[in-house]
């Protein structure tokens, strides 16, 4: 295949790229607001032509075809679908009308996610018909996860009966990074390693041998880390004093959990890194709290996926915050002196936005930087399923014949 196209559906939006393999170029858009007013393409098209299209009040079919007719006369040859939850399934999968249902049964466990995803797909498909289309899962990564990492200490019957176990979430890009960085690093998906996707949504991931084996999302992709918007872990009976103390309903308790948390909520400022380094350097006391809650969770959070390691060969830092703030990165590492990390100051500082480097002074265990590429793993995943396909076709043909 030479151009495959990746479809991110949001509940109000669609992120799209198309790959061109041959090129190594990407056009690649976003459609937001979907059915309101205010609904518009922003992007990229071949060439690095910038496009802005206001598309009033349509919806994810419509977007679509308006955004696809920018390809520049680029045909996908096929068609990669980030989903969100997958269940227990554990590795993409063409979509057919079986994987529909489960995409459709784990929309209890992604019920912002899933069910948009499901709109993309029944938009793609009329636009599409004759195009092979492929579900690659934020989950199936973790699905090599231990029971005694997966299980939560609950009741066993909402487990068999109800599918309440630790899933793991931003498996594409711990993926991806972990064998792009062991790969750099001399030791293609050998040995134990440590990632940190860190952005909006931030999670780490315990590696072993290229297979996860433990992460810091749950159930839900609000487990685990400090983000910008949510909490991470917070005590499960805080639901019920909020609820006994303020009259809070759950609903209203998950949207704060989710949307008014995080780095937002501890610094009442930004959930921008960004903007909260700079709040911070001007002597605004709560972006300072903000970030070194979010670096000493962060911190803590990977001395406890270390566990998951017979062992630690090095740490991967990725996400928007990991590739680009050195600072937190200085900060983070700042916490974990037991760990034998051995950080350069100038390799660190020195390393520019969106390049992959090693960061560490030479001893202890490796540090490195390395830019995801979800699309690039969603293209590559679509590809390895549909080469699969036409190759089982291809013998079932050859057998006939013979």
């Amino acid at each position: 295949m030479s151009n495959v196209l990746i479809i991110n559906c949001g509940s109000s939006s669609i992120k799209f790229a198309l790959l061109l393999k041959e090129q190594n170029f990407r056009i690649h858009g976003l459609a937001e607001n979907l059915g309101t007013p205010e609904a518009r393409i922003k992007g990229v098209t071949l060439g690095n032509q910038p496009v802005d299209i206001k598309i009033p009040n349509a919806d994810h079919k419509e977007a679509l075809e308006v955004g696809l007719s920018r390809l520049a006369n680029h045909k996908p040859d096929a068609i990669g679908h980030r989903i969100v939850h997958g269940g227990t399934l554990t590795q993409a999968e063409l979509i057919t009308d079986e994987i529909v249902d489960v995409i459709r049964q784990a929309t209890p466990l992604a019920p912002l996610h899933n069910p948009a995803h499901l709109v993309g797909i029944e938009a793609t498909k009329r636009l599409f018909p004759d195009l092979p289309q492929v579900a690659v899962f934020d989950t199936a990564f973790h699905q090599t996860m231990p029971a005694h990492a997966y299980r939560y200490a609950v009741p066993k019957f909402l487990y068999t009966e109800h599918n309440v176990r630790r899933y793991g979430f931003h498996g594409t890009s711990h993926a991806y990074v972990s064998e792009r960085g062991s790969e750099l690093a001399g030791s293609f998906k050998q040995g134990g390693w440590l990632t940190a996707h860190l952005g909006n949504g931030s999670s780490t991931c315990a590696i072993w041998n290229g297979e996860s084996v433990d992460t810091s999302m749950g159930l839900t992709p609000l487990e685990g880390l400090v983000m910008g918007t949510r909490s991470g872990d917070v005590d499960p009976s805080l639901h019920r004093f909020l609820e006994a103390n303020l009259g809070w309903d759950i609903y209203k308790i998950d949207k704060m959990l989710n949307s008014q948390s995080g780095l937002l909520g501890l610094s009442n400022l930004s959930n921008d890194m960004r903007t909260l380094i700079e709040a911070s350097e001007q002597g605004n006391e709560d972006a300072t709290l903000a970030i070194e809650v979010f670096c000493y969770r962060l911190a803590k959070s990977l001395a406890a996926l270390s566990c998951g390691l017979p062992r630690l060969d090095g740490l991967f830092f990725t996400g928007g915050i990991g590739e680009n703030s050195a600072y937190i990165r200085e900060k983070t590492l700042g916490y974990l002196p037991h760990f034998g990390f051995n950080l350069s100051i100038d390799a660190n500082n020195n390393l520019k936005r969106g390049t992959e480097g090693r960061i560490d002074a030479g001893t202890g265990p490796q540090i490195w930087v390395v830019p995801t590429d979800e699309e690039g793993r969603i293209a590559q995943e679509t590809e390895n399923v549909v080469n699969g396909i036409y190759t089982t076709k291809k013998t079932e043909q050859d057998a006939v014949v013979a």
